[in-house]
């Protein structure tokens, strides 16, 4: 309580984590709180979806601090080079996310390319009547068939 641990106590009351890795985070460092966290999840004590919840904790209590209103980025108020490092952040979030969907994208048109070159093969949709699989999901048909670019 004394050093504002907001976060995790209200995790404790809610209980979805354990007193024990609680205490274990409150005073460790980023690479102790990772070692009490596999720890917790060999032992038993986090599983599934807790285990996701604790994660989310932690990820939120570093960076938006301990307690729940009063987080580090508030205290210290917004400068223009703080404003300008957001802004950086940014622009490489969504450039990642661009090159992403590009990388998507060629898969997607490798997947479509070789698809309309084997049911073009007539063997290979006699293999596909002998093996029973007759269908594929709808978009993909589509894109196959020539009714959606590629």
């Amino acid at each position: 309580l004394k050093e504002g641990e907001e976060r995790l106590i209200g995790a404790v009351e809610k209980g979805w984590l354990p007193m024990t890795l609680a205490v274990k985070i409150s005073g460790a460092g980023d690479s102790e709180v990772q070692a009490a966290m596999l720890e917790a999840y060999d032992s038993g004590l986090l599983r599934g979806e807790q285990l996701l919840k604790v994660r989310r904790l932690i990820d939120r209590r570093q960076a938006l601090g301990k307690r729940y209103r009063q987080g580090r980025q508030a205290a210290q108020g917004v400068t223009p080079r703080k404003l300008l490092q957001t802004y950086q952040a940014e622009v490489r979030r969504q450039r990642l996310a661009i090159k992403k969907a590009e990388v998507g994208e060629q898969r997607l048109l490798f997947v479509v390319t070789a698809l309309r070159r084997l049911l073009a093969d007539e063997h290979f949709r006699t293999l596909l009547r002998a093996e029973e699989i007759g269908d594929m999901p709808k978009p993909l048909a589509d894109r196959v068939s020539g009714g959606e670019r590629p």
